[in-house]
């Protein structure tokens, strides 16, 4: 009887089941895809720049050194004093019989305020132009992380392009193998040209997925996002002398900047150590009131006095000095830093530019000619099958390095920039192309 009850459920049941089945699978044909963001390089560098965390904590970092701006030239606030004289008992101040009450003021000396301010406003300057560096940054690792995608994108045309080499190679084999002109070992080698065709397509999914997820990272965005590109990899054009882009890193690089203002900090530092011998005045009035007596009032001023003068000298002005000294020859070594680092990217920019330029113009023209005549020859009976395949992979060879050269190059330039600090500018007329 049990059982009989279960069956009638269950088929009453399956059709209620099928029809929500079906619901789903309506519902998720008809849902919308998540529609692929499309970027070029100038809206990855917007979009880096906007959602990027490291930017957010160092704004933060920014506004934290604008408070201590506040801080350090805030005006002391005054002091209310007040007692009770006289008493029977501690605890009991309503029976003492005199009282005072009063205002004390510290007045700093003057200079004192403007210079603490100087201190404090380097630092600012500091961490301003820290952010400044740290966006230079993440603007070049999403330009080299979208570069890398375009760089992917190519191979796979490439690669696309060999797969429809080796089926035509595998066409004109079997034409060949059936009319009797060549063995079934080229048909083979055929064959297997095509099946590393398809293996190294299949590779390059995997880079390209690799590359898109680069970028996603440095996007803020979650790694699997889908992402597409709009812009195409090309030749960088002409750059100027490194003696001009030398020029302009001195005045763009932020760690020049931030590293003469810490200096500037420093030469307000010594100066304010150096006052010493001038203390701030301490100001006080006082009201003095007594029973049976006359209201009286009492003024006072006092100030340190820096008999212990030595100590000051060995001390905070001591340690103002070399601090100087060190930011000195820290500057020193920035801008000799800077220096290099201009001319080790100008060289590999300069050398990656003309590396593409070679093989655009001489060696991927050779080799596609080279393997349009192996080609023809191939398909008319005369050439071997091993000279069809040694052609084609020269010619996928230099394929591959023109791809991996325009990468190379463009991102050469995307260092160069980040070591000038600034976009580049056009060379002048009669550069190289």
């Amino acid at each position: 009887m049990v059982s009989q009850v279960l069956d009638d459920l269950r088929i009453r049941l399956i059709p209620v089941v099928l029809c929500c089945a079906a619901g789903a699978a309506a519902q998720m044909t008809t849902a919308p895809s998540l529609q692929p963001l499309r970027l070029s390089r100038q809206q990855v560098i917007e979009e880096s720049l906007l959602h990027n965390p490291a930017l957010i904590a160092a704004r933060a970092q920014v506004e934290e050194a604008r408070a201590a701006v506040v801080t350090a030239a805030a005006i002391p606030d005054p002091t209310v004093l007040a007692d009770v004289a006289g008493q029977t008992h501690a605890l009991n101040p309503g029976s003492g019989n005199a009282s005072d009450q009063g205002v004390a003021l510290t007045l700093p000396f003057p200079g004192k305020r403007a210079l603490r301010r100087d201190v404090a406003t380097a630092d600012l300057r500091s961490a301003q132009f820290n952010v400044a560096q740290l966006r230079q940054q993440i603007a070049s690792d999403a330009v080299q992380a979208y570069d890398a995608i375009l760089v992917a994108l190519r191979h796979r045309d490439d690669l696309q392009q060999s797969r429809e080499l080796a089926s035509d190679f595998v066409r004109k084999t079997r034409a060949r193998f059936l009319g009797g002109n060549v063995a079934k070992v080229d048909v083979v080698k055929a064959e297997t040209d095509l099946a590393q065709a398809e293996n190294d397509l299949i590779a390059n999914d995997r880079a390209l997925a690799t590359a898109r997820a680069a970028l996603n990272r440095v996007l803020g965005r979650m790694a699997g996002a889908p992402l597409e590109t709009t812009d195409t990899l090309e030749v960088p054009r002409a750059m100027p002398s490194v003696d001009a882009l030398e020029r302009i890193a001195e005045t763009s690089r932020p760690e020049i900047a931030s590293a003469a203002a810490q200096l500037n900090g420093a030469h307000a530092a010594t100066r304010l150590a150096r006052q010493y011998w001038a203390p701030d005045v301490n100001i006080s009035s006082t009201r003095n009131a007594a029973d049976g007596t006359p209201t009286t009032w009492t003024s006072a001023v006092t100030f340190g006095v820096p008999l212990f003068f030595w100590q000051h000298e060995r001390g905070e002005v001591a340690a103002a000095r070399n601090r100087e000294a060190e930011l000195t020859a820290a500057l020193a070594d920035v801008r000799a830093q800077v220096s290099l680092e201009v001319q080790t990217a100008y060289s590999t920019a300069e050398t990656s530019l003309r590396q593409a330029v070679f093989i655009r113009d001489h060696l991927l023209p050779e080799a596609t000619e080279v393997y349009r005549v192996a080609s023809v020859s191939y398909g008319l009976g005369g050439s071997s099958a091993l000279d069809l395949l040694d052609a084609k992979r020269t010619l996928l060879s230099a394929e591959a390095q023109y791809v991996e050269a325009l990468g190379a190059a463009n991102d050469a330039v995307a260092a160069l920039q980040l070591a000038i600090g600034a976009p580049i500018p056009p060379a002048q007329p009669g550069g190289q192309p």
